[in-house]
């Protein structure tokens, strides 16, 4: 558990670090901004997330934002209809809820570490299994109210995610065995052949 959170902060670190070397710090900001945006940001996790809003989203988020998710999806151009198409997605598949443990505010920066909670109804997600609870980390930068960019961090792991790399090194792990498998079944069947001639 110590080394999942110590991977957490050095990824939120390593976030904000590239955050502040990409753009100078706003300096028009000051603490009443900054909890706004940090409602701003609570708003979307309840509206969204929590509950099935999906019209708040074009309300909080910029008609086209930046997105850096994990693994390659980085500085991606998207539109409000996304992020909502996402959120339809998990919610037409399941029950979403969560809560926010705590949010953090510098500037038009809100970091929001939040846990995701998710209860499959879907045929194919409950087969797909994985843990219905995920920690979660955004930052979003805000301009003039709207959400502009995103960073996102998720411990995917413990989603059905997770579940699909651990099948696909078993089924590559077996295909040796199911290749020796077979060649032995061809050599048995061959020495059978050659006993019934004999």
């Amino acid at each position: 558990m110590n080394k999942i959170f110590a991977f957490v902060l050095i990824n939120l670190f390593i976030t904000v670090s590239t955050i502040q070397a990409q753009e100078p710090s706003n300096s028009n900001c000051n603490e009443e901004t900054e909890e706004k945006n940090k409602a701003l940001a609570k708003e979307f996790y309840e509206k969204v997330w929590f509950s099935n809003n999906p019209e708040t989203v074009d309300k909080l988020v910029a008609k086209e934002y930046t997105l850096h998710d994990i693994g390659d999806d980085k500085n991606i151009k998207e539109t409000p209809q996304d992020q909502k198409d996402v959120a339809q997605f998990f919610w037409d598949n399941g029950k979403m809820s969560g809560s926010i443990d705590y949010q953090i505010a510098e500037c038009d920066l809100v970091a929001t570490r939040w846990q995701w909670k998710f209860e499959p109804e879907s045929f194919l997600f409950k087969i797909m299994g994985g843990k219905n609870q995920i920690p979660i980390i955004n930052v979003f930068r805000f301009k003039d109210g709207k959400i502009v960019e995103i960073w996102n961090h998720r411990h995917d792991i413990d989603t059905a995610q997770g579940n699909i790399l651990f099948i696909q090194g078993l089924l590559i792990a077996l295909m040796p065995c199911i290749i020796f498998l077979l060649l032995s079944f061809v050599l048995w069947r061959k020495l059978r052949k050659l006993k019934a001639e004999i």
